[in-house]
């Protein structure tokens, strides 16, 4: 009986075509992969998971080809990319699949109007999201042993690659690991930025005919997880649409699409503004080539964006920077606004040890973290110094650092929390001098401690109550060796409450995860070295879940945490440094279905220090921008 089912399947697809995709495997399961450590399958599993939800087949069709780049070609094995094209299969019918080709070339010889074609000769590798009853018994026992998530609610992913040969039969091998790292990058990649793909201005999608995105490039950091990692951490996933598009723009091709408009015709003293202030080195936007400040150029409209020379400039606006230039206008006329000149210290930093050593403070105490001259220490493991609170300072005197004491006649002894509205009222209260810089350094405890008592109100509530705050504080980094600048949290509670800190990160070190310290009466900081939806369950639940300078676009491991905060329905708040990676985050929180509730907003204790990055002048200042979710 099977047999003629199998027959009269056959005849079936001869007549009318198969739909998108190859059909099932044979004969592989992840178990049989050399070398391929468990723990890896269930992270593999997760990313599929993980980007099901995303629900990219809602948009993305088979035609919509994807350029892949994984890290750098010597990072493989073949020394190039393994399979630097993908798509999407089965948003319009059959399976529900990911291809990824040796090339573009195999893509199309393979993509139909209406079925995957089998070309001679070609491999591809795949990911099919099979519904559990059509497993095999060795994916079924598999799924069980490891306790593997589903994708959706009873689909589960399949690797393998299938090869077509000349006569048109197809066979199946198991992916090598190496191949299933390459996957895990792109599905953690890809789930975070295909939300961005823009339909084509130009293009009205009618029924029945292929959506058209504007061509696009997006590159986010994704990070390995440590049975893989091969001695480092993260790998830069570039994902574009057509295929190749972002570095045969770069190459200045002749060959440029008619529909790119010609840059504006100016004067060229405004075309391109020379910056002779800066004695550092800049990098420009368009070729990534490093520029001595007094030699570079800017865009002479916004001002904004550095480049090397006119050629670049012309180019990038062509390619990018037209659609945008206005909006990167309005943010830089906003310098004024966003500086504080409450502070009488310099506030512009061109290079972090020039500006420490101009205030006296470089490779000192907590300031060591203000630089990379200790960037060979882990963060939380400076060298010890003795001394006391001005140690820890950098050898500030009494009027220049906080003093590790309580607000004894605030208010006349009355307990509640001290709300501040800003830098000039916390000197005042303490009596610093506005010509000291530590709040360069108390920007991160002052902005959690602003988010607990003025933004969000369940914490504040609880504060008064006299009850307890538990703070999920995610991806600590510098902050790790700042535990003295926390302890100013305990002391503006009042005497009212406690706040149990959590920092979740990476980047604790091994040896003082699990570890947790008093830092003042009321505010107790505990540290746990790891992903933070990795280790949510072995922690207390949380009231208020905070990232300061959160990247949020620039890693691939938001993506889950964003995932449990959803699933939580915790009040969550961030920051970050400008409004372009502000705006950059929204997008992340869009694609993670997580709203804004409190807008992105200038944070009254962002540091005063203006940072500049090498290709780009608009504002930036560390916990410059917060907004939040779940509020």
């Amino acid at each position: 009986m099977e047999v003629h089912l199998r027959d009269l399947f056959a005849r079936f697809e001869d007549q009318f075509g198969s739909g998108p995709g190859l059909g099932p495997t044979s004969g592989t399961c992840l178990l049989l992969v050399e070398s391929l450590p468990p723990p890896f399958i269930k992270h593999l599993f997760r990313a599929s998971a993980a980007l099901f939800r995303t629900d990219p087949w809602k948009r993305l069709r088979p035609a919509h080809l994807l350029g892949l780049r994984v890290g750098k070609d010597s990072d493989w094995s073949s020394k190039k990319q393994l399979f630097p094209c993908a798509q999407f299969i089965g948003g319009d019918g059959g399976d529900l699949a990911l291809h990824f080709f040796k090339s573009e070339p195999d893509a199309l010889k393979m993509t139909g109007l209406r079925e995957t074609i089998r070309s001679p000769n070609t491999e591809l590798l795949r990911v099919v999201f099979v519904p559990e009853p059509l497993l095999t018994s060795a994916d079924k026992r598999m799924v069980r042993s490891l306790s593997l998530e589903s994708s959706g609610t009873d689909r589960f992913p399949v690797f393998d690659v299938a090869r077509c040969t000349s006569t048109g039969s197809l066979r199946f091998r198991n992916p090598t690991l190496e191949e299933l790292r390459y996957i895990y990058a792109f599905m953690k990649a890809i789930a975070l930025v295909h939300p961005l793909l823009q339909p084509a201005k130009d293009a009205v999608p009618k029924r029945g005919r292929l959506l058209c995105f504007e061509p696009f490039i997006e590159t986010v950091d994704v990070q390995w997880p440590q049975e893989v990692s091969r001695g480092w951490d993260l790998v830069a996933v570039t994902v574009s649409h057509p295929p190749g598009q972002a570095y045969e723009e770069k190459k200045l091709s002749s060959n440029s699409p008619k529909y790119i408009a010609e840059p504006p015709k100016e004067d060229s003293s405004k075309t391109a503004l020379v910056t002779k202030t800066w004695n550092i080195l800049r990098q420009c936007m368009m070729c990534e080539k490093d520029v001595p400040g007094e030699q570079c150029l800017c865009c002479g409209r916004c001002r904004a964006v550095v480049y090397c020379g006119p050629v670049c400039q012309k180019q990038h606006w062509k390619d990018e920077h037209k659609s945008v230039c206005g909006v990167y206008k309005a943010m830089m006329e906003r310098e004024e606004e966003l500086a504080l000149k409450v502070f009488t210290f310099p506030c512009f930093v061109d290079h972090p040890c020039k500006w420490l050593d101009l205030m006296g403070l470089h490779q000192k105490g907590m300031w060591r973290r203000r630089c990379d001259c200790y960037a060979h220490c882990p963060f939380g493991l400076l060298p010890l110094e003795l001394g006391g609170v001005s140690t820890s300072w950098g050898g500030l005197s009494d009027g220049e650092c906080p003093q590790d004491t309580p607000f004894v006649n605030y208010m006349d002894g009355v307990s509640n929390p001290i709300l501040l509205s800003g830098w000039s009222e916390y000197y005042n209260l303490r009596s610093l001098q506005m010509s000291s810089p530590v709040s360069a350094i108390l920007s991160h405890s002052l902005t959690v401690y602003h988010i607990l008592t003025s933004l969000s109100m369940s914490s504040k509530n609880r504060l008064i109550k006299g009850k307890e705050v538990v703070v999920h504080y995610l991806g600590p980094e510098g902050e790790l060796d700042w535990m003295p600048a926390f302890s100013e949290i305990g002391h503006l509670l009042n005497g009212v409450g406690n706040v149990q800190i959590v920092m979740v990160g990476p980047d604790v070190p091994s040896n003082l995860s699990g570890t947790a310290s008093g830092i003042s009466g009321r505010v107790r900081v505990s540290l746990v070295r790891g992903m933070y939806q990795e280790q949510a369950s072995y922690l207390s639940s949380p009231h208020l879940v905070v990232a300061l300078n959160c990247k949020m676009e620039s890693f691939g491991s938001w993506v889950g945490a964003l995932e449990l905060i959803k699933s939580m329905n915790a009040p969550a708040f961030f920051t970050d440094k400008s409004e372009i990676l502000c705006a950059n985050a929204k997008q992340v929180l869009r694609a993670a279905g997580l709203h804004i509730t409190h807008p992105v907003t200038p944070n009254p204790f962002r540091s005063p220090l203006r940072e500049q990055a090498p290709s780009s002048n608009l504002p930036s200042f560390s916990n410059g921008f917060v907004f939040g979710v779940n509020t």
